[in-house]
């Protein structure tokens, strides 16, 4: 097995400085409508099913998918229709909250290498290690000569990763101010949306512009070969789901794993064989 992998260009993909101001959230990626991006992703989600059978008896390398944005970004719908297309058995989901006791005691990023993926798992990060740097700096838990190290360390940490075997995937859902206060209404204003809402959604929106500083140069320091960021327009959530999907899709695609041949022997053992 190779130390790296060349992860498949997108247009989505961030290779050199990432400018926040200068990403169209607004981009349907060309789809009339939401038919039309929900009938590629149904699409999408048969092949990443049948992409990641294969994956999963092969074991040969790991998937780790980190999902971060604002609240109300659409991670959670990402989730919900494009990761429940993996078969359960061989993907788990991670939601990392503020660490407290033991984990604070420890390095920062000390409670999230326990839950990266064995080979042949997929692992979703919905929030992850990134907040260390990004919330922890917006709200003066770092400093700036502390974020810049913390991003040092994420580049070794991921690093290790690569080399291990594991192929990174990050996602950038990047929902403008206007869109996702619609959708922070939407939270109170609808009864079966009432669960997802925090007064968090809305007191964290007035360090909007501290979060764009945050998130643009950490994923600037960070997009590398072998963990690259994909910033993903999250306007429009039917796009945004296509857009993930479709760089999942790729990616299986170009590790083409392969269910391992049959033992002959082991076949005729166990009484299987003709």
């Amino acid at each position: 097995m190779p130390d790296t992998f060349t992860i498949p260009h997108s247009p989505h993909r961030v290779d050199d400085s990432f400018s926040i101001a200068a990403h169209d959230t607004t981009d349907a990626g060309g789809f009339s409508g939401e038919q039309d991006a929900s009938a590629e992703l149904a699409a999408l989600r048969e092949q990443i099913g049948d992409l990641q059978a294969r994956f999963l008896a092969e074991e040969e390398r790991a998937l780790l998918i980190v999902l971060q944005g604002f609240d109300g970004a659409g991670k959670d719908t990402v989730i919900t229709h494009v990761m429940s297309a993996f078969d359960p058995a061989g993907c788990r989901v991670y939601n990392f909250k503020k660490a407290s006791g033991e984990e604070a005691a420890h390095d920062f990023l000390w409670r999230f290498h326990p839950h990266t993926p064995a080979r042949g798992m997929v692992h979703v990060f919905d929030r992850s290690y990134y907040e260390e740097v990004i919330a922890a700096r917006v709200h003066g838990d770092v400093d700036e000569d502390g974020s810049r190290a913390r991003l040092d360390s994420i580049n070794d940490f991921e690093h290790l990763l690569a080399r291990a075997g594991t192929v990174i995937l990050k996602f950038f859902l990047h929902v403008s101010k206007d869109a996702q206060a619609e959708r922070v209404r939407e939270r109170l204003e609808q009864r079966e949306k009432q669960a997802d809402f925090s007064a968090a959604d809305v007191n964290e929106r007035e360090h909007w512009e501290d979060y764009d500083r945050a998130y643009e140069d950490a994923v600037t320091a960070t997009s590398t070969d072998h963990a690259p960021w994909f910033a993903i327009p999250a306007d429009h959530r039917s796009y945004a789901r296509v857009a993930v999907a479709t760089v999942i899709r790729d990616t299986l695609e170009a590790l083409d794993p392969q269910f391992p041949d049959l033992d002959a022997e082991e076949l005729q053992d166990a009484g299987l064989s003709r």
